[in-house]
């Protein structure tokens, strides 16, 4: 079986599951109890926020630890739009038509039901945000944008430091979900410039059920979920220790070894990219050609129905995803395609591939093989389904 759905799970690396082993069954301390075993897992919970915060060239109070993405971004949203009308400030926010469903669905509750206005940007053939309408969608009483940095589905990056800029002059909070960027692009706040930023373990090589919300000093933030005391009383629950080191271990890894996994990432998906465009008739490269994640291949096929293909890609030993993978298994068609401007049939044969550290140069051979025949396939099937009774 090749796995090219990366961008959806990644395995746990065995240092980080080694590094994350002894706080399951031995240091299984409660980090806010006062006795030792508290005492232990309390350092190693701050070991981990020193260490992430070094990483991300940040204060460690300014990281909020969460159960993953989809948290980080709900609560960078809604806490930071609450305490922003709290304060009189507006209510006005700004996102893309590109973004996760936690970012997209989060902005359409606080409008829904919750009373605030948004402006969804634009965005080009490539599902590029343009900086210019996005300075022009910052107007009075606007509080909180969030661009994505770089996208799940499509792999194409956003000028995200351009929008902080003018986010910046315009008095506004910019929120950039960086799921999909660990160890393949530069995630130092200070040069992003970003208010508050995502992040998820699992995309990386650490656990699943583990996030955090980077939040820059000052900026004001209501809880979404309440309850005792921890993280400075802006996100309650009991720390989950073992994901917490692990989630550490892995983006020091993914960091350390950045520079070696873009190389290979590249390589990796070029090939992809090259050999499907080659074999498959009718196939379309989607997203920016250039300005995409290194790991990130998707494409479309408008005469192909893209679960009926990830069905087939599986039987035949082929792991890929239709679009992000909270959205597989839906036969309604992509809506980031439609925002891109694609017909409905197709942003419905979306299909998306991410590879791997460990993907090699014959797994990628392979894969265009499958692909190509399954695709054919289903032509030929489809051409059968036509034929005059």
């Amino acid at each position: 079986m090749i796995y090219l759905d990366h961008a959806a799970t990644t395995p746990v690396d065995p240092q980080v599951l080694a590094a994350m082993q002894p706080y399951f069954s031995e240091l299984y301390g409660n980090a806010l109890s006062v006795h030792r075993y508290g005492q232990k897992a309390d350092y190693a919970v701050e070991q981990a926020r020193q260490t992430l915060a070094g990483l991300l060239n940040c204060k460690p109070s300014e990281i909020i630890f969460t159960s993953g993405g989809t948290e980080s971004d709900n609560l960078a949203l809604r806490g930071a739009a609450w305490a922003a009308r709290q304060q009189g400030r507006g209510h006005h926010l700004i996102t893309s038509p590109v973004e996760h469903s936690a970012v997209g669905r989060t902005v359409a509750q606080l409008v829904e039901s919750m009373g605030f206005t948004a402006t969804c940007l634009p965005v080009d053939a490539a599902g590029r945000v343009n900086p210019a309408d996005f300075d022009r969608a910052c107007v009075p009483g606007t509080t909180v944008a969030s661009v994505m940095l770089a996208s799940n589905e499509i792999g194409t990056l956003q000028p995200v430091a351009e929008l902080a800029a003018i986010a910046r002059q315009r008095g506004v909070l910019l929120h950039t979900d960086a799921v999909q960027a660990p160890g393949q692009l530069d995630l130092d706040v200070q040069r992003l410039g970003v208010d508050l930023l995502s992040l998820s373990a699992h995309k990386f090589y650490g656990p699943k059920g583990i996030g955090l919300l980077y939040v820059r000093e000052g900026t004001p933030l209501l809880p979404v979920q309440t309850g005792g005391s921890h993280e400075a009383g802006r996100r309650a629950g009991t720390h989950s220790t073992p994901l917490i080191v692990g989630m550490a271990r892995a983006l020091a890894l993914a960091t350390a070894a950045q520079a070696q996994r873009i190389s290979h990432y590249t390589a990796r998906r070029d090939q992809l990219i090259a050999g499907l465009l080659a074999r498959v008739p009718g196939l379309q490269l989607t997203g920016h050609p250039v300005d995409r994640l290194p790991g990130h291949a998707s494409f479309t096929l408008p005469d192909v129905e893209a679960n009926q293909l990830l069905m087939h890609l599986d039987l035949r030993g082929l792991a890929a995803s239709s679009a992000s993978a909270c959205k597989t298994g839906s036969p309604e068609p992509s809506e980031v395609l439609l925002a891109l401007g694609y017909a409905v049939a197709a942003a419905r044969g979306g299909l998306r591939l991410t590879v791997g550290k460990d993907t090699t140069a014959a797994d990628i051979d392979r894969a265009i093989d499958i692909v190509a025949e399954a695709v054919a396939a289903l032509r030929r099937l489809g051409a059968r389904s036509r034929l005059p009774v």
